[in-house]
């Protein structure tokens, strides 16, 4: 790999994929400890293809845009820097995808090259795939957070999960206001609330399912801590539900995830969000429906994966 010293775009060769009946690429940088491949090799692997997803570590578009051209490509998954910056080089979006204003995956439709976000899908299914509806029905969703990750949850509480108010938990006011603007713009922010400190949190219904969207660091400025105590207000309101903890990397249970589980949460860990929003590409890869896709082995694969990891 090399950089330019003209404009500092870091380059890779092309992978060699002749031997392949079709391919793809993971695009970003930087993304060497990515599971991405592994994911779904060992969809392709059980599905019987002769498909492969190679590392693209770069950040050079135009190398990117040419090799998405080749006719053998099922499609790529695009990671960071690069989710804004495609979405223009695209055929199409999906309407998920202009919603949130990021692509992460793109898939083909016919000669179209196609964006879509499939992370709502993630946040989506962690839930569908664990938790019994009832226990968030009716009842407020609620995001700890407030960057991209949280607008694909918004989305998938709302469009999906058709929760009709949806709290939002986060140090920064500013970030919180853009993240209402932005969903507001886009049609799903009316029911969003912001809440900034415990006593609001103490007058509020509880909510029935959280997305929790920043890492797992301990709160130390004034606002950190204040949105801890919000957080463990809601927690600890009588009527529990479930909470997707979206952090999972360097650990896996992190201290939301513990503080969850005492308050008598279910949590599901991160790597459910990872894995099925991997699924919903692998299924608009292949044109099979979820039900077909080796579900169960991409997980013991993975839980494999991070079992080395010594986290």
């Amino acid at each position: 790999m090399t950089a330019s010293s003209q404009d500092s775009i870091i380059r890779c060769p092309a992978p060699a994929v002749d031997k392949l009946d079709k391919h793809g690429y993971l695009f970003g940088y930087p993304i060497a400890h990515s599971m991405s491949p592994l994911m779904h090799q060992t969809v392709f692997n059980g599905l019987g293809l002769n498909w492969s997803q190679q590392l693209l570590p770069s950040t050079d578009m135009d190398q990117f845009l040419q090799l998405i051209r080749d006719p053998r490509l099922f499609g790529s998954s695009i990671t960071m820097p690069h989710k804004l910056a495609i979405m223009p080089h695209l055929d199409d979006l999906t309407p998920e995808c202009k919603a949130i204003g990021a692509c992460n995956t793109i898939f083909r439709r016919g000669s179209q090259l196609v964006g879509t976000n499939t992370d709502t899908i993630g946040v989506r299914e962690s839930f569908f795939q664990n938790v019994s509806s009832d226990v968030f029905r009716g009842r407020p969703g609620m995001v700890i957070g407030g960057g991209g990750a949280a607008r694909s949850a918004v989305y998938a509480l709302v469009q999906f999960m058709k929760c009709s108010t949806v709290y939002l938990v986060n140090r920064d006011a500013a970030e919180v206001e853009s993240v209402i603007s932005w969903c507001k713009d886009q049609g799903y922010g009316d029911g969003l609330v912001y809440v900034s400190n415990a006593a609001q949190a103490e007058a509020l219904q509880g909510p029935g399912a959280i997305v929790s969207c920043v890492p797992n660091y301990p709160p130390v400025t004034e606002a950190e801590k204040e949105a801890r105590k919000v957080t463990e207000v809601f927690l600890n309101k009588p009527q529990k539900g479930a909470i997707l903890e979206m952090c999972y990397h360097p650990v896996v249970w992190t201290d939301i995830a513990e503080l969850s589980k005492q308050a008598g949460w279910q949590v599901i860990i991160g790597t459910e969000a990872v894995i099925y929003q991997g699924l919903e590409a692998d299924r608009l890869w292949t044109g099979k429906e979820l039900a077909d896709l080796p579900a169960d082995e991409v997980k013991r694969v993975i839980a494999n994966e991070l079992s080395k990891m010594k986290i």
